[in-house]
Formats: C-alpha cells, sequence, structure tokens
C-alpha cells in the first residue's frame, strides 16, 4: 500500500518573528482514500452509576482522551457489546457527551445522529461538529436498566476520525461488573 501522507511524521514549522515553532501533524490518508489518526485516542476510563442488577436510571459513562497529535478530529465513536448474557438496551435519546470526565463536566457537546444496530449490539454516536484534537471527552450512555442477569459485560469502544472513508480504531473494553441485588432478603 502506498500512504499518501507521511505516516507519523510531526513537521514544524517557524511562524512570524521570533521563531516560534508550532507542531503541525498531518492525518494518515491512504490513496484508497481511507483516514487513520496519526496518534490513536485513548480509552480513559469506562464506570457505571450503579452495579446492581435491574436497577433503572443508571448511565455508563466514557470518558477518551483524544490527543494533541491525533492529526484528525473525532467523528464517532461505537460502544459494542461484545461479551453479556442479554442485550443491554438503550434510551438512545438520552445521550448525551462532554469536554472533560464524569467528575468534571467542563461543557457539553452537540450531538449528530445516536443510533443501536441490534444485530450486532452496536451504539453509534456520531459528533457533530467533530472534536478537536487535544480534548478529553465523556460519552454518558443510559441504559433501559441494568442487565437482568448478573456477571461481567464487555463493551468495545472504537473512534473513527473525520473522512468519508476513515478507519476505526479500537481502544479497549469497557468493563461492567453486575450483581445480584445483594440488598435483598428471602422471608420465608
Amino acid at each position: 500500500m502506498r500512504v499518501a501522507t507521511l505516516f507519523g511524521i510531526t513537521l514544524s514549522l517557524a511562524i512570524g518573528i521570533g521563531g516560534v515553532t508550532l507542531p503541525v501533524t498531518e492525518a494518515v490518508q491512504l490513496r484508497d482514500g481511507t483516514v487513520y489518526f496519526v496518534q490513536p485516542p485513548k480509552l480513559v476510563n469506562a464506570r457505571t452509576t450503579y452495579k446492581d442488577v435491574n436497577v433503572w436510571g443508571g448511565t455508563y459513562y466514557f470518558t477518551i482522551n483524544l490527543p494533541e497529535n491525533a492529526g484528525e478530529s473525532l467523528q464517532k465513536v461505537t460502544i459494542a457489546q461484545r461479551e453479556g448474557t442479554e442485550n443491554i438496551p438503550y434510551n438512545l435519546n438520552d445521550t448525551r457527551a462532554f469536554v472533560g470526565t464524569s467528575e468534571r463536566k467542563e461543557f457539553r457537546l452537540t450531538l449528530g445522529p445516536v443510533t443501536d444496530e441490534r444485530d450486532t449490539r452496536t451504539v453509534t454516536v456520531n459528533f457533530d461538529p467533530p472534536v478537536t484534537p487535544g480534548q478529553t471527552v465523556t460519552i454518558a450512555l443510559r441504559p433501559v436498566s441494568n442487565p437482568s442477569f448478573s456477571g461481567v459485560y464487555l463493551l468495545g469502544v472504537t473512534a473513527f476520525p473525520v473522512g468519508e472513508k476513515s478507519h476505526g480504531q479500537f481502544l479497549g473494553f469497557g468493563r461492567f461488573q453486575f450483581y445480584s441485588n445483594r440488598n435483598s432478603w428471602w422471608f420465608p
């Protein structure tokens, strides 16, 4: 394969009097038009507000760092359930995203369409406008309720740069452990 742009090279430009240099990073684009991140984002954290089964009103937070030298803005993120006894349904209209972490929300981001592909158990969150490099963003995904069955649920997170033909970068798994109601008591 031939690479149309330099692969992962940071160029320096001298700007103005005084020789101030600013790093400029270009996205990687293959000959067929596929766009890649130069430096991929990182899944910083994934957590849930409630860990018991059948709990309503929870939120699943996915925090992603898009580095300064990513080379391209973040267009969309997919969250795909890879493991778990049952499919988790979501309230897609309640999906939120913001700059910062779940503990330190800075400002809300505008989202494009948020879709759910039930066959592949994948939610797609589109940013409108795309997230620029150098930011930490958090997606707040709202399940209808936590699963009915206890166990480990793995949710794979993939980030896509801007481009008509963009290559998704798998960032890792959000691992959620749900427990049977620990506070329930059986009375004869």
